[in-house]
C-alpha cells in the first residue's frame, strides 16, 4: 500500500478543521489576516486557496442558517443547531480547486432569490360607505378622526350640528373628500365592489278613471255640520236610537264621530262634526270626505258664527248642502226668518227658488227625520257614488287615539277598495299591519268595503287626523317608505332647529327683553283635539306673554309628561284623559300643577287667566291733594323739622305716600310719618287747613316747597 501523503487526511476531519477554524477567529481577525497575507508578496499555497474558497462556502451557508434560525425564532419555535447534531450531520464534499485563482470574495455577489410580487390588490379603503341617516360620530370613526374634526370641517361649511346628529349624504361627500375619502351612499356588496341597486318604494296612486264594470255603489258618506248646541249629535242620536249626546261633556261633542246607519235597506255613513269654534280644521276635514253635507240650524237662534264657517267649508269642497232647520217644535222656532238669513248667505232654498233642499225636523221628537233621510237617499242615487271595491285599498283617517290594551288606533272612513285585516299600510310617516277592524257598534269585522266607518287597530305609531290610510304589498315595503319619510322630517327638523336657534340667539343679542311665557304639557284624549285645542291657545294673542306647548299629544298623562313638565316648569293640562298611578305619585314628588277638563270652554279661559297671572300689575298714582311749605319748625325731642304747611287743594292724608317738590323738581319721596293739626295726630286734612307734615326721616325743609301727596293703584294688565 502506498504511504500516506500529508494531505490525504479524511474528508470528514478536513471539513472539521475548515469549520473550527472561523469559530476560533473572528471576522476583524480574519480581515487582518486577509491584509496581511495581501501585503505579502509571496503568492498563497495550494492549501490557502482551497482553505478560503471553502470559508466562502461555509460563510454563505452560515448566512442562510442564521436568517432560518431568525425567522423560526420569530415564529415561536427553537431552531438553534446543538454541536452535536453538526458533527451528526454529514459533511458536504470538499469543493475541487478550480485551475484558475478564484474570484475575492469582495468581488463574488450572493445569489438572492426574488420572491415574486404579489398581484395588485383594488384599493378600497379610502371608500367610506354609510347608509343614511348619516351620523357625525359614525362617519369619523370611519375616517379614524375624532368626531371635533369633522365638526371644525362642517362649520367652516356654514352647518352647525352636534356629534350625535346627522348630516346631508352631499355635505357627508364633501367632509370626506376634505381628507382624501370617497363617500358612497349605496350599500356594497361584500368583496367584491359591486354596488347594490336600491328598491325604490313608491305609494299606490289614487285611481283616477277605473272601468266601469269594476265599480259598485258605495254608500253615502253624509257630515252633519253646524252651530254649536244646535241639535247635530241629537240628530245623529235619534237616527241611529242611541244615547250619545248624553256620554258627551256639557252637551259638546268634542272629537269626530263616524256611524253607519240603514235606511230601507240602504246603507249611510254620518260624520258628526263639533260645533264649537276651535274645532275648525277638524270640521274642514270633514267637508273634504263627505259627499252630502247636512247644515243644521236652530229655527229659535238662526245663522250663528260656525254656522257661516259650516257654509265656507262645504262651498270650498264644492259639496251638495242640505239645510236641516232643527227645532222646530219650540214656540220660539221662525223658519221664514232661517230661509231668508239662508239666502242673504248665498243659500237659496227650492220655495224661494233656489236649488237647495231644506226640511224642517225636530230632533227631540223625530218630525221630518224620516223625510230627511229619504232626501238623502234620493240625492245619493243622484250623485251616482261609486267604488271598485277590489281596488287597492285606501281610508281616511277622521280620529286617532291611544287606547289601553290596543295601542294607537285610527278612525277611519274606506274610500276605496275592501281594507281586511292582515292589510299592510303606510300612514303618512308610518308603516303598519291591520290587527283587527271594529265598526261604529264596537264589533269585530274581517273587512271594511267603500263607504264603510271603522277602527283600525295596528299603527306602530299614533297617525296624524287627515292623513290616507294606504294598502302596500308587503310590510317590507311599508316599513322602507315609512323609513324614507321619517328620514326626511327628521332631516327637515334638524335644519329648522339649527335655523331657529340661530334666529333666537340674534333676536335675545338685539332686542334683550324677554316675555313671560306660559309653558303647556297637553294630554288628550284624540288627536283631533290635541290639534284643535293647540290651535286655540295659540290664537290667544299677547304682546307681553307667549305661550308654548311643550308636548301635545293623546293619550293618558304619564310619569314622563310630569318629569318634563318639572325640568320645563312647565303645567300639565288633561282633556278627558286621566293621570296614570305612577304619574300621580310623581306629581306629588315633583310638584307639578295638574289641571284636568272635560269641556274645551273651561280648559281654554284657564290657559287665558294663567296668562293673565304671569304679568305683574300695572301700579298708578293717584294725586289726592297739595301743600305748601310756610314755616320750617325745629323739634326738640328728636332733633328733627317738620314742615307748617298749608293744604292748596284735595286732601293731605297721613297713610298716602307724598314727595316733596322744589322748584318744580322731587327732592324727597317716601311715606308720611307725621300729621298733626295743633297738636293732634289726625288721619287727614282738608283743603283751606293748617298743618304740620314730616315725611320720613326727611330734615331739609324750605319755605315754598310744595309737599304732593298721593296713593299707589294696582291695575291688572290685560293681554
Amino acid at each position: 500500500m502506498a504511504p500516506k501523503d500529508k494531505d490525504s487526511t479524511p474528508p470528514k476531519k478536513k471539513v472539521l478543521d475548515l469549520i473550527e477554524e472561523p469559530k476560533v477567529q473572528s471576522r476583524r481577525d480574519r480581515q487582518r489576516a486577509a491584509q496581511t497575507v495581501a501585503d505579502t508578496p509571496a503568492p498563497p499555497s495550494a492549501l490557502d486557496k482551497a482553505k478560503a474558497a471553502a470559508l466562502d462556502i461555509f460563510e454563505d451557508a452560515g448566512k442562510k442558517k442564521r436568517t432560518t434560525v431568525r425567522k423560526t425564532e420569530q415564529s415561536g419555535k427553537s431552531a438553534l443547531p446543538t454541536i452535536s447534531k453538526l458533527l451528526e450531520e454529514e459533511p458536504a464534499p470538499a469543493p475541487e480547486v478550480p485551475a484558475t485563482p478564484p474570484p475575492s470574495a469582495a468581488s463574488v455577489s450572493p445569489v438572492v432569490p426574488v420572491a415574486e410580487e404579489p398581484a395588485a390588490e383594488e384599493d378600497t379603503g379610502n371608500i367610506i360607505s354609510i347608509k343614511p341617516p348619516i351620523i357625525v360620530s359614525e362617519l369619523a370613526a370611519r375616517m379614524s378622526l375624532k368626531p371635533f374634526v369633522l365638526l371644525a370641517d362642517l362649520i367652516k361649511l356654514q352647518i352647525f350640528v352636534a356629534p350625535h346628529q346627522a348630516i346631508e349624504p352631499d355635505i357627508a361627500a364633501r367632509v370626506c373628500e376634505l381628507h382624501g375619502f370617497i363617500f358612497e351612499r349605496e350599500k356594497r356588496e361584500k368583496g367584491g365592489g359591486v354596488h347594490k341597486i336600491e328598491e325604490v318604494v313608491v305609494e299606490p296612486a289614487a285611481p283616477q278613471d277605473e272601468p266601469e264594470d269594476l265599480l259598485q255603489l258605495r254608500p253615502p258618506i253624509i257630515t252633519i255640520m253646524g252651530h254649536v248646541d244646535h241639535g247635530k249629535t241629537s240628530l245623529l242620536d235619534y237616527i241611529r236610537k242611541s244615547t250619545i249626546t248624553k256620554g258627551e261633556a256639557g252637551g259638546i261633542t268634542q272629537h269626530v264621530a263616524a256611524y253607519k246607519v240603514e235606511h230601507e235597506g240602504k246603507p249611510i255613513t254620518f260624520i258628526d262634526t263639533p260645533g264649537h269654534a276651535i274645532f275648525s280644521d277638524m270640521r274642514a276635514r270633514g267637508a273634504d270626505i263627505t259627499d252630502i253635507v247636512v247644515l243644521v240650524v236652530a229655527a229659535n237662534d238662526g245663522i250663528m258664527p260656525q254656522t257661516l264657517e259650516a257654509i265656507e267649508h262645504a262651498k270650498k269642497a264644492k259639496k251638495t248642502i242640505i239645510v236641516a232647520i232643527n227645532k222646530v217644535d219650540l214656540p220660539s222656532a221662525n223658519v221664514m226668518r232661517v230661509k231668508t238669513q239662508l239666502a242673504e248667505k248665498g243659500l237659496q232654498t227650492v220655495d224661494y227658488g233656489g236649488d237647495v233642499e231644506a226640511v224642517e225636523i225636530s230632533a227631540l221628537t223625530g218630525v221630518g227625520i224620516p223625510a230627511l233621510l229619504e232626501l238623502l237617499a234620493l240625492q245619493a242615487e243622484v250623485l251616482e257614488l261609486k267604488a271598485n271595491p277590489k281596488g287597492n285599498a285606501r281610508a281616511a283617517i277622521i280620529e286617532a287615539r291611544v287606547q289601553p290594551g290596543r295601542g294607537a288606533t285610527a278612525s277611519v272612513i274606506v274610500e276605496t277598495g275592501t281594507l281586511k285585516t292582515g292589510t299592510p299600510f303606510i300612514c303618512g310617516p308610518f308603516a303598519g299591519k291591520v290587527k283587527s277592524l271594529i265598526n261604529d257598534r264596537g264589533e269585530s269585522v274581517k273587512e271594511a268595503k267603500p263607504g264603510t266607518p271603522v277602527e283600525v287597530i295596528g299603527f306602530d305609531e299614533m297617525p296624524n287626523v287627515g292623513d290616507s290610510l294606504v294598502e302596500m304589498d308587503s310590510i317590507r315595503a311599508a316599513q322602507k317608505l315609512a323609513d324614507e319619510r321619517q328620514l326626511d322630517r327628521r332631516n327637515d327638523r334638524l335644519q329648522l332647529t339649527r335655523k331657529s336657534r340661530m334666529e333666537d340667539l340674534f333676536s335675545n343679542v338685539i332686542d334683550g327683553t324677554g316675555k313671560a311665557a306660559l309653558k303647556i304639557v297637553l294630554k288628550c284624549d284624540v288627536q283631533g283635539s290635541v290639534e284643535a285645542i293647540k290651535n286655540a291657545i295659540g290664537d290667544i294673542k299677547s304682546d307681553k306673554v307667549n305661550t308654548q306647548v311643550i308636548i301635545a299629544a293623546a293619550g293618558p298623562i304619564t310619569e314622563g309628561d310630569i318629569q318634563m313638565a318639572s325640568s320645563a316648569d312647565a303645567v300639565v293640562l288633561g282633556f278627558n284623559v286621566k293621570v296614570e298611578a305612577n304619574a300621580v305619585k310623581a306629581v306629588k314628588s315633583e310638584g307639578v300643577q295638574v289641571k284636568l277638563y272635560s269641556i274645551v270652554y273651561e280648559l281654554i279661559d284657564q290657559v287665558r287667566e294663567a296668562m293673565l297671572g304671569l304679568l305683574e300689575p300695572l301700579t298708578r298714582e293717584n294725586i289726592i291733594g297739595h301743600a305748601e311749605v310756610r314755616m320750617v319748625f325745629k323739634l326738640s325731642k328728636s332733633k328733627g323739622r317738620a314742615a307748617g304747611s298749608y293744604v292748596t287743594d284735595g286732601k293731605i292724608h297721613r297713610k298716602s305716600h307724598a314727595r316733596v317738590i322744589r322748584g318744580g323738581v322731587p327732592v324727597f319721596d317716601g311715606k308720611m310719618s307725621t300729621l298733626r293739626r295743633f297738636q293732634d295726630e289726625v288721619d287727614e286734612v282738608k283743603s283751606g287747613m293748617e298743618c304740620g307734615i314730616r315725611l320720613g326721616e326727611f330734615n331739609e325743609y324750605q319755605e315754598g316747597d310744595i309737599i304732593e301727596c298721593y296713593t299707589l293703584e294696582k291695575i291688572p294688565q290685560g293681554l
